[in-house]
């Protein structure tokens, strides 16, 4: 049995799907969940059962290509997220199993790929935890593939495809956007290896490109004309996308800012809140560090770095996301780097072996290094999660070994349950910025007064007016201090509207429903 053709890979890839799918399910049936795929369940349910103008909500949440693959799974509710990933992870293996189809048709290398898709940790958190990981690592793949095609063909068709990717990419996660600074000088760099000069050294070449007119405008001219169809289709998107925040939204970054608009917001800052004051503090990663880190993490990119030696460009290739990760670390020294930016090293390591295992004579020996390698990344990539700084990351560890849920998700899903018992008329204010959890597990939505509909402030001002019931943020909720809607709200309310009163019908540790009432009859609106 050959394992490159194309009817085993379908068959391996469907294999995985049933594989990520088993594991998804069993984790989302005992009550593993996070903050992104809820984010998307909720806004998802508004674009499709809310009320209101929901064009905001549709068009300006982000990332915003993880958001439009969870319309293909709305049916499924919950679920929806867990599908998106386990087939969206099976299908990187396709791509990447295609590859090494296509270049190297061995068997061995299919292996060594298969291995890494079914025991490494960080690939089962992709496929099982319903976040959009495995769409950042298509794109970085699919983005770093086509560079290196380009350099084997000199064809600008494949910058062309790059270009597309890189914009699939940002639109991922946006801090890609960042990536385009590294590239910058290795354009030149690839332009001046592609001048037809006796001097191999890039210096050398560099020297007489400057000191002859005719190569010095060839070299100016293939360079602009690279920057032009690698990097203008991406910055015209990102402006494109700008601009229709200011108009919808009246703020440019309201995708990247706005707690409405991104889960990641309130999550980030809920992580540094929680660093800053957790007794066991720990220090942010060292630049210095963080890179050795990352080689810890993927020690096959060092294989692949070996490979290319003799080509620089290609060599500072592989070498810039090392540079993103550092700047990164630099930009947002407030929060840790997530656990998918080592991922891409994982991938690109094996991006990079599959373009050169050709050249290495004795492929048994350099397989059995490759998998000693693998098995070496299989025991790192879990201590790396087990131990991760990152509460989420920390939580699907647990979650998979000991089946030990997180509170937070069982209070989100108790308060939508007594709200699924309210009656149908009862209309009931909530702030989605932090009760996104909530309203994920409500199966009717269109009594929920959200604040991307015209009537919450009017109803925020004076609840009596328009609701019949509150969902207040306690004091143990530890993002109670990004929403109005606390305790101080009640106290307030209480003192501006005197004939205004609050009952508590239900409470959790982290959520109060409260009854609108009037003091006048001891009664809510109806």
């Amino acid at each position: 049995m050959k394992l490159t053709g194309t009817l085993y890979l379908f068959i391996l890839t469907f294999i995985l799907v049933i594989y990520y799918l088993v594991c998804g399910i069993y984790l989302n049936r005992i009550g593993y969940y996070n903050h992104e795929s809820l984010f998307y369940i909720e806004k998802t349910k508004i674009v499709f059962e809310g009320l209101g103008n929901r064009l905001k909500v549709m068009g300006l949440t982000s990332p915003i290509l993880p958001f439009y693959v969870s319309f293909i799974f709305s049916p499924f509710k919950t679920l929806a997220p867990v599908l998106a990933s386990a087939l969206g992870t099976a299908a990187l293996f396709y791509v990447i199993a295609s590859t090494v189809a296509k270049r190297l048709n061995d068997d061995g290398y299919i292996w060594l790929l298969l291995i890494i898709f079914l025991f490494h940790p960080g690939i089962i958190y992709t496929a099982s935890s319903g976040k959009s990981i495995y769409l950042i690592l298509i794109f970085f793949f699919l983005f770093f593939l086509n560079l290196f095609k380009f350099y084997k063909s000199n064809t600008t068709f494949h910058v062309s495809i790059a270009s597309i990717c890189l914009v699939g990419l940002i639109f991922c996660d946006y801090k890609f956007i960042w990536l385009t600074l590294f590239f910058l000088p290795l354009v030149l760099s690839i332009t001046i290896h592609s001048l037809n000069l006796g001097e191999q050294e890039s210096i050398f070449r560099l020297f007489l490109s400057f000191n002859s007119p005719s190569l010095r405008r060839k070299l100016a001219n293939k360079t602009f004309a690279l920057y032009i169809i690698l990097f203008s289709l991406p910055l015209a998107a990102v402006l494109c996308y700008k601009l229709l925040n200011l108009t919808h939204a009246n703020d440019l970054n309201y995708f990247n800012e706005s707690p409405y608009a991104t889960w990641n917001v309130l999550v980030d800052k809920l992580s540094f809140d929680q660093l800053t004051t957790d007794t066991a503090y720990r220090i942010p990663e060292t630049s210095i560090l963080l890179s050795a880190q990352v080689l810890l993490f993927a020690p096959m990119i060092l294989i692949a770095i070996y490979l290319f030696r003799e080509s620089t460009y290609q060599v500072l290739t592989l070498l810039i996301p090392f540079a993103f990760i550092e700047f990164l670390h630099i930009k947002y020294s407030k929060v840790f780097l997530a656990y998918q930016y080592y991922l891409i090293f994982l991938i690109l390591a094996f991006l990079g072996v599959i373009f050169k295992a050709h050249t290495v004579k004795k492929q048994k020996g350099f397989k059995l290094l490759l998998l000693v390698t693998v098995l070496f990344q299989l025991y790192v990539g879990w201590y790396y999660l087990k131990t991760s700084s990152i509460a989420e990351e920390k939580n699907f560890a647990s979650v998979l070994v000991n089946r030990h849920v997180d509170d937070v998700y069982k209070d989100n899903i108790d308060v939508a349950s007594y709200l699924n018992s309210l009656p149908g008329d009862a209309h009931v204010l909530i702030d989605d910025a932090i009760g996104y959890g909530v309203i994920a597990f409500t199966q009717d939505i269109k009594p929920v007064i959200m604040p991307y509909q015209g009537s919450f402030l009017s109803a925020l001002e004076s609840p009596d007016k328009y609701v019949d019931y509150i969902v207040v943020a306690t004091a143990k909720n530890v993002v109670s201090g990004y929403t109005q809607l606390n305790n101080k709200y009640i106290l307030t309310i209480r003192k501006t509207i005197p004939d205004v009163n609050f009952r508590k019908v239900f409470e959790t540790d982290d959520w109060t429903v409260y009854r609108v009432i009037t003091n006048e009859t001891g009664n809510s609106r109806f």
